[in-house]
């Protein structure tokens, strides 16, 4: 979800490094002109954010558009729209994000700071197993199908964001990464996300003139929760639950040419089974023995264990590529 945005921080600081090394010829400058559009679609095998699927292990396709304005070579304005499929227990049809922001960049630093909502339209609200605490709001539409689930009918939010990106020559790069709600997937409770980041870039020479390029790329995060409001209370918590707080991380190779980029990528939490059912409500939660706080049916999930990813994606710009 967040990947397209670190992407176009990438591209936006890439510019100036390079630009940085030309000869100075007396030539006339080229007209600047200030507006771009950034646009792209993906299909992966599994749709992961922050180590946990969304997706339900399954395969899913996302498209972006992204209207930028350049007030000079170093500060950009944009605002930007994508839609993922997704499958959630609500069974909400999609998570539609809606984003903008400023990146200004100081040589090789990079910087981004915006505001991203995710929004999530035709959920029914989930009660839960019979005898369960949650109450679903009269008139709310109800999820069918027996489970052990309680899940709002919408998930919508919104974080604000603030990331660096420091290209430290033509092939590393490291960047930081944070991310707080007051509402986390609208459940009361607030959270914030942390990450580190780091990117090899394979010399140009290793593939001649093949076109082809490759890097290696990995991100250490840790996402922390607070507690729930009384929609998801349990009888040892009438007022809401504590989100537990997790670690995650992701590893992997990708191969460009051209525009598109194929990524072969490693995914994992250190969160418990039954603590991945509580946060994540999810319909297929079946793996008994994994009581926990939280989580006192003992029905644990899979959500958020370790997942390998395989991405193919095209990421243009009206200015580049279709002139």
């Amino acid at each position: 979800m967040k990947t397209l945005v670190i992407v176009a921080a990438l591209l936006a600081v890439s510019g100036p490094v390079f630009a940085a090394d030309l000869p100075l010829k007396a030539a006339k400058a080229p007209a600047f002109d200030p507006w771009d559009i950034a646009f792209g679609a993906a299909v992966m095998s599994d749709y992961v954010f922050r180590g946990i699927t969304q997706s339900n292990h399954q395969p899913s396709v996302a498209a972006y558009f992204e209207p930028r304005y350049n007030v000079n070579k170093d500060l950009q304005l944009y605002a930007g729209t994508s839609v993922e499929s997704i499958s959630f227990a609500n069974h909400a049809a999609a998570e539609v994000d809606i984003y903008g922001g400023v990146r200004p960049t100081f040589g090789a630093v990079a910087l981004d700071f915006g505001l991203w909502g995710y929004l999530y339209p035709g959920g029914q609200c989930e009660e839960g197993f019979p005898g369960g605490v949650a109450v679903c709001p009269p008139g709310s539409p109800l999820a069918s199908g027996p489970n052990f689930v309680q899940l709002k009918q919408d998930l919508s939010f919104y974080e604000g964001y603030a990331k660096i990106n420091w290209t430290i020559n033509d092939n590393f790069a490291l960047g930081g990464n944070e991310y707080y709600t007051p509402s986390f997937l609208n459940s009361g409770a607030w959270g914030d996300y942390a990450s580190i980041t780091a990117k090899a870039t394979a010399p140009a020479k290793w593939f001649g003139s093949s076109g082809v390029g490759a890097y290696v790329s990995a991100e250490v995060g840790r996402q922390w929760f607070g507690t729930t409001d009384a929609f998801y209370r349990i009888s040892a918590a009438p007022v809401g639950i504590p989100y537990p707080s997790y670690n995650t991380w992701n590893i992997g190779i990708a191969f460009t040419y051209k525009v598109f980029t194929l990524d072969l990528r490693y995914s994992d939490t250190n969160l418990s089974k039954g603590d991945c059912a509580a946060v994540t409500s999810a319909f297929n939660a079946n793996i008994p023995g994994n009581v926990t706080a939280i989580n006192p049916n003992g029905f644990g999930s899979n959500w958020c264990g370790a997942a390998g990813i395989v991405k193919l994606s095209a990421d243009l710009t009206a200015m580049t590529n279709l002139k």
